[in-house]
């Protein structure tokens, strides 16, 4: 069978550390970077007779985006035991959440219609840091030793699981970003892959198209990447291709990425539910969010990063409106638009010159829809950057555009240049910008751009 009758079918288990003080059950301060083993106590070291207290903040973080996500806010969320025994767990279980999740169904639309399920948004303590030392790669194969910084064990995170409802790599890769966005957007967490305060688990199959069962996933675990989770799901989607044309029979297993490789090696067996036997955690009373301070955070909440692309798209497309919003340009293109600057005008402003002060917006849009100078609009952005500014000044720099005046400039200019129109005739109209920005230095960039390109299309056509 080809592969172009395969298709993939993906599901994503999101982890986030939450952007608390402390840390989930107890009062240790959290830091990035800390020494090893300095921001520890006895709760999260598991000592005998040390009693969890949750963190009122992180149940609430949990609850913003649950919301934002359109998930059903349980009434009695309760919290479990999932109990299985590593070194970097000193319990020998997580205080997770299984059967009643803080945050039930919801789904989250990703512009350019894919509309991801989300099974659960679900409160838990991070384990702590298992770090490799020696050995030819550092990792846990071939390492001399490992060493466990507790400094991470019990850090609030935030664990999202979409329904497998993705069905490419890309369509993956932006359902992971926009939920990222919206993670940062709501304040809940820096979600900085490189730190790892964000990371996935990814969960890949294939099935023949059509067929709508699930067959035996992989899972791709604790990937901080977006480019190797891409590269991760793609190598997965090829080898359980390569492996069902052979006939063979695939088991659900973990697998680790190497993104130098570009290979998938086996971890173990992937555990199910029952492996963890989970069961309600004795030490800590359901959680009943009131239903005022669910209203007041349902409320507060903003425009999310998914409805403003959906309505730029309108305007721009949905990459180009994706591209605004991820990069926080998107205000700033709507002031521009808002003040008569055609909207793809708009955003490339935005995107290119970003950094200005929004209430300059006005002013900014007025002297980029009249005719000044190169000079006085680079000083008109720089200005607006640190301060209010006027238009007036700059749009008594007005640009050279008289063709009388421009049209000998620029037949010396071709004149000069025998070879690059020959270029130019030839196909390759690229070379355009070369005889532009020969006009401008000419003219000191006094010439009006606009002007100039339509002078120099017109005489290169003779």
């Amino acid at each position: 069978m080809s592969s172009t009758e395969w298709e993939p079918v993906i599901g994503l288990e999101v982890h986030a550390h939450l952007k608390t003080r402390t840390k989930m059950f107890c009062r240790c301060e959290l830091a990035y970077g800390a020494g090893e083993n300095t921001r520890t106590c006895p709760v999260c070291l598991a000592h005998p007779g040390a009693l969890p207290v949750p963190n009122r903040k992180a149940i609430q973080y949990t609850i913003e985006l649950g919301l934002a996500l359109g998930c059903e806010i349980s009434e009695r969320a309760i919290f479990a035991r999932k109990n299985y025994f590593y070194p970097d767990l000193p319990k020998g279980y997580q205080i997770s959440q299984y059967e009643a999740p803080l945050c039930g169904p919801g789904a989250l639309d990703v512009p350019g219609g894919v509309r991801v399920g989300i099974t659960r948004a679900h409160l838990e303590e991070d384990a702590a840091k298992t770090v490799h030392a020696g050995g030819a790669t550092g990792r846990s194969v071939g390492a001399d030793y490992s060493l466990v910084d507790f400094n991470r064990g019990g850090t609030p995170l935030l664990e999202i699981v979409s329904e497998p409802d993705l069905h490419s790599a890309d369509d993956a890769d932006r359902f992971l970003r926009l939920l990222r966005q919206t993670i940062v957007e709501l304040g809940i967490s820096d979600a900085e892959m490189e730190k790892g305060t964000l990371r996935a688990d990814v969960n890949v199959s294939v099935r023949p198209r059509g067929e709508t069962g699930f067959r035996p996933r992989w899972e791709l675990k604790n990937m901080n990447s977006f480019t190797f989770i891409r590269r991760g799901i793609e190598a997965a989607v090829r080898e359980q291709i390569a492996a069902y044309d052979r006939g063979e029979t695939l088991e659900q297993s973990t697998y680790d990425y190497d993104p130098d490789t570009d290979r998938l090696t086996v971890h173990r067996s992937k555990e199910e539910a029952d492996d963890y036997r989970y069961f309600p955690e004795p030490d800590l009373v359901p959680v009943a969010p009131p239903a005022d301070l669910v209203e007041r955070l349902r409320s507060g909440l903003p425009e999310l990063p998914g409805a403003r692309i959906e309505r730029l798209a309108e305007h721009l497309g949905v990459e180009s409106a994706s591209q605004l919003v991820s990069t926080g340009n998107d205000a700033k293109a709507e002031a521009f638009a808002a003040h008569g600057v055609e909207w793809k005008a708009a955003a490339a402003l935005a995107m290119n010159r970003g950094d200005f002060l929004p209430e300059n917006a006005e002013a900014l849009a007025r002297i980029v829809q009249a005719n000044v100078t190169r000079e006085a609009l680079d000083e008109a952005f720089a200005a607006a950057a640190s301060g209010p500014i006027e238009a007036d000044p700059y749009l008594a720099q007005t640009a050279l555009g008289d063709e009388s005046e421009l049209g000998p400039v620029i037949d010396a200019i071709l004149a000069a240049n025998p070879g690059q129109v020959a270029t130019y005739r030839g196909g390759k109209e690229g070379v355009l910008g070369f005889f532009v920005g020969a006009v401008m230095r000419e003219t000191q960039g006094k010439a009006d751009p606009k002007v100039v390109n339509r002078l120099l299309r017109e005489k290169l056509r003779g």
